[in-house]
């Protein structure tokens, strides 16, 4: 870990919680936040759906979870009395995080993180607190390990949202509805930053079907924005966050065989060895592109699943 955090003592940065109606995913990454014992911890839900009255109940015992700080902490709860659906919750819940705090790292009810997560996220909040030419610091790498180099992370345009942190200097730029995509697609900004056509194709069909509705979701957007600031994401060496949502509860990953289900998670080590140069990892782009991104959006479950046999092979870059 490292110097300034070990497991016991105070995570000095605020950690935003979202959360909505799974008690039993949520208690265990309530359990990972508490080893953190942040000072400030802001905490999100959704309300429930009106034709489904079981959540009546699911929310509530998902929102006691809370109950459950026993450290010193300022808790700070934003709780929706009706169901507004991950696009206008979760992005309107971030938006009241950063009405409160200036930086926080943020997790879904799903995301649970390693330990050493939270001091990597902390230390890089701290390092490029004003450089506006990093947007997201992820947890995530869907990679499993990427080694190029002696370095603990990687500048991408691919930074994932499954245990993330950012600044609201970043935040600033969020547009839900992404108004400037029909700019950005007349400019070739997808093919300007992924060249190759079943890469940037794949984003387009993506962010066309954001922008006209018929994705409900917010983390596209995000990543658009970063993208039409020329900014990037950091994505650790190894992955910090396993997504342990999927199955018949889930809003967006219902299939408990999918290959995303229950990645490994390693333990980030200490000193960070930061990159001597700051420019965006193409290889590491490019792995994960063609891994991930590189069709429509409608057939990448089915695209997935053939790739279960590569998730954990090591980048070469």
């Amino acid at each position: 870990m490292s110097a300034d955090f070990e497991i016991g003592n105070t995570l000095r940065t605020p950690v935003a919680f979202l959360i909505f109606n799974r008690p039993e995913t949520t208690a265990l990454v309530f359990t990972e936040i508490a080893k953190a014992r942040p000072a400030k911890l802001l905490v999100v839900a959704d309300g429930p759906r009106p034709d489904h009255p079981e959540d009546v109940e699911k929310c509530a015992a998902t929102r006691a979870i809370i109950d459950r700080v026993d450290w010193d902490c300022e808790v700070l709860r934003n709780f929706a009395d009706k169901n507004l659906g991950c696009k206008v919750r979760v992005s309107g819940g971030i938006d009241w995080v950063f009405s409160e705090v200036e930086e926080a790292i943020i997790l879904e009810d799903d995301c649970l993180p390693h330990p050493s997560f939270f001091p990597f996220c902390a230390e890089l909040l701290e390092r490029y607190r004003e450089d506006e030419r990093v947007m997201t610091i992820s947890g995530l790498n869907l990679l499993g390990e990427w080694k190029s180099g002696n370095q603990s992370y990687f500048f991408s345009c691919l930074g994932g949202t499954w245990g993330w942190a950012t600044w609201r200097r970043a935040w600033r730029h969020f547009d839900r509805e992404i108004k400037s995509w029909p700019k950005a697609r007349d400019l070739r900004t997808v093919e300007n930053l992924f060249p190759k056509p079943r890469q940037s194709s794949f984003w387009k069909d993506v962010f066309q079907k954001v922008y006209d509705g018929k994705i409900d979701t917010w983390d596209y957007q995000w990543l658009l924005a970063g993208w039409l600031q020329g900014a990037w994401g950091i994505a650790p060496h190894v992955n910090l966050v396993r997504n342990i949502g999927f199955g018949a509860g889930a809003t967006h990953h219902q299939f408990e065989d999918d290959p995303l289900a229950n990645l490994p998670i390693e333990e980030m080590a200490f000193p960070l060895k930061h990159p001597s140069l700051m420019a965006r990892n193409l290889a590491l782009d490019d792995a994960l592109s063609e891994a991930y991104y590189s069709v429509k959006v409608d057939s990448i479950s089915t695209r997935l699943k053939r790739k279960v046999g590569k998730l954990l092979v090591a980048g070469k870059g």
